[in-house]
């Protein structure tokens, strides 16, 4: 599900003119009874109402609408703010496949967000989530990539988790996560998709690292 990346998401909005604000009650009403273009507009609206985005997450759960959704996902990108970040991050747990990703897209748009949230989410009880969180890792700066990626592998048991981390590392990664990776693919039972993913990682760092000391040298 494309979204329009926000500029500057998260940055504290200027003060309404009363004269201009928009009526919250009626945008409400709209995004929940109005037509497909009516929710759509309303979800829009609210999208500039910091202080109504768990009524554009609630919206999520009973809307079919695509567009209405794409409005409601832009929307809470936009705002950026953590309590965005946290009603997102709980639709990881949806069973719709759809809100999954379109939580994922809107919370890629918000880079700042992840670096406090992701730790905790990489730890969760349901694999699924922990699978979903790596994807997560990819917006971040590659030092920081690095470091959680490695943290999920030296401790992780689900083999597609530790694929999903390894496929970070292969487009992020830096070299201090080769012997994380080497440690990874010697273990007793790795499954060779596991293996020869890791495998992949550790060639493309090893050749990043090559291209930069030449460029530096």
């Amino acid at each position: 599900m494309p979204l329009i990346r926000p500029k500057a998401a998260g940055a504290p909005a200027s003060s309404p003119d009363p004269r201009t604000a928009p009526d919250v009650a009626a945008l409400k009403a709209a995004l929940q009874h109005g037509t497909p273009d009516a929710r759509r507009a309303a979800a829009r609206a609210l999208a500039g109402v910091p202080e109504a985005a768990g009524l554009l997450a609630a919206a999520l759960a009973g809307e079919e609408d695509i567009r209405v959704r794409e409005a409601i996902f832009t929307g809470l990108a936009g705002l950026g703010t953590g309590e965005c970040a946290d009603l997102l991050l709980a639709l990881l747990r949806s069973p719709d496949a759809g809100l999954r990703g379109g939580a994922l897209d809107a919370l890629a748009a918000m880079p700042a967000r992840l670096p406090a949230r992701l730790p905790a989410l990489l730890r969760d009880d349901d694999p699924d989530v922990r699978l979903l969180a790596c994807g997560l890792a990819r917006v971040l700066a590659s030092d920081e990539a690095t470091a959680l990626m490695c943290a999920v592998l030296e401790r992780e048991a689900e083999p597609n988790v530790c694929a999903a981390a390894v496929d970070v590392l292969a487009e992020l990664g830096e070299p201090q996560a080769l012997p994380v990776l080497a440690r990874c693919a010697a273990r007793p039972g790795a499954p060779a998709f596991l293996v020869f993913a890791t495998g992949i990682a550790m060639r493309r760092i090893r050749a990043a690292s090559d291209r930069a000391g030449e460029a530096g040298a």
